[in-house]
């Protein structure tokens, strides 16, 4: 990608209202637009960065046997007066169809993958079974802040598991759980395990918690075994070790896990039949990630004074070549195609008007991982310079060595 063809624009400067760090850095190094309260457009460069966490959570799902689906944002009714959450469900979106049928924009999606699995789950043969989907969801938040770790629309990945007992659900909650763990781990982020209430239905569930000031969540962790719990269990012990000694920090919630047992499979006569012919109700798990949060918790945890410090596995680009000078372009045009030709995704900066501090100032804000640059200097060795974002080393390298290099 030509540089003076992409579309964007760098601030000097963040909103006033950009408290989190990710909020002002993402704005200000054109990944995101703000549209409204809670509603962000998402430029080139941010979308680049929200398919590469998209298809890093999608290659974890499908590696747990997960099967990918997508339902309907607009889902009816009936289908929430059936769970009790068309009044309970306080930031439920509603409105009403021209023929004054009513709807929800989907928070969450229990209750349309509740009876649509009940169309294929009839015996204990179709058990068990995994269905995920990676989808824009919406809540009627009362109040937003903190860019894009809270927001009213958001893309969602949802994983629902479907089982025929409960160890079959224990057994697989603990395999979700290390595929969250690898997530996570992939995309950058140290996101913290944490105990949070389960409801009626399991004692505990975990969230995952990634650690930033700007973090709306109090985690309590143990001193003694590292243990988290969010600090609404209000807990004086640690149900681990039993430890009273407690370090307590904030956080974001990027991520959960929860055991719901028969909660949707009930209100939807979700069934199936046992080997004995008897009919016994589904016991499902739900698995959840935030792909906006966790992109804004990437940069929480990823930045500099200078700008965002993209991981490798989700920075937009894997290099960004800059050309220095018009005697350096030819070359730079050349590198440019050899490192397509050879499976790098590049951006290149081929801006004449620009001086070498703006360009070195918008390539630190925008954090992409690997830096290359070409120079009249350079050009007397045959070389460029190589950077790492998270690096201060400079490599001079022989451009026939370059791809190697990187």
């Amino acid at each position: 990608m030509f540089q003076s063809k992409l579309f964007y624009k760098t601030f000097k400067q963040a909103p006033k209202e950009a408290k989190a760090v990710s909020h002002a850095l993402l704005i200000r190094a054109g990944f995101v637009d703000q549209t409204g309260a809670g509603l962000y457009s998402f430029l080139p460069l941010g979308l680049l960065v929200l398919r590469k966490i998209e298809n890093i959570i999608r290659q974890e799902m499908i590696g747990i046997k997960g099967q990918e689906v997508l339902m309907p944002a607009l889902t009816p009714k009936e289908n929430w007066e059936k769970t009790g959450r068309w009044k309970s469900f306080e930031v439920l979106f509603r409105l009403k169809g021209s023929n004054k049928k009513e709807y929800a924009l989907g928070p969450t999606h229990e209750e349309i993958i509740s009876p649509l699995a009940k169309k294929v789950i009839l015996s204990h043969k179709d058990l068990p079974c995994y269905l995920f989907q990676i989808q824009t969801k919406f809540r009627n938040e009362l109040r937003v802040k903190s860019g894009l770790l809270r927001t009213r629309e958001f893309l969602m990945k949802d994983l629902y598991s479907f089982h025929s007992s409960q160890k079959d659900l224990d057994k697989y909650y603990e395999k979700a759980a290390r595929a969250y763990a690898r997530i996570f781990k992939r995309c950058g982020v140290s996101a913290v395990k944490t105990l949070a209430s389960g409801g009626s239905f399991s004692k505990y569930s975990h969230e995952y918690q990634a650690i930033t000031r700007a973090g709306e969540d109090t985690i309590s962790i143990c001193q003694k075994c590292k243990t988290a719990v969010n600090k609404e269990l209000n807990l004086k012990k640690c149900p681990k070790c039993g430890s009273f000694a407690f370090e307590q920090k904030k956080g974001v919630e990027v991520g959960n896990i929860f055991k719901l047992g028969e909660k949707y499979s009930l209100p939807f006569e979700l069934m199936f039949k046992e080997k004995d012919g008897k009919e016994k109700p589904v016991i499902m798990g739900c698995y959840g990630i935030g792909l906006g949060r966790l992109m804004a918790a990437i940069v929480e945890e990823n930045n500099d004074k200078k700008g965002i410090v993209w991981p490798e596995n989700v920075s937009p680009f894997d290099i960004h070549l800059i050309a220095l000078e018009k005697k350096a372009r030819q070359k730079a045009e050349k590198l440019y195609l050899d490192l397509q030709k050879k499976g790098f995704s590049v951006l290149y900066d081929d801006r004449n008007d620009v001086s070498a501090g703006e360009k070195f100032a918008e390539s630190d804000l925008m954090g992409i991982a690997k830096r290359i640059v070409v120079s009249e200097k350079t050009l007397k060795h045959n070389s460029a310079e190589i950077k790492k974002r998270n690096s201060s080393k400079i490599c001079l390298t022989n451009f026939s060595h370059i791809s190697q290099a990187i």
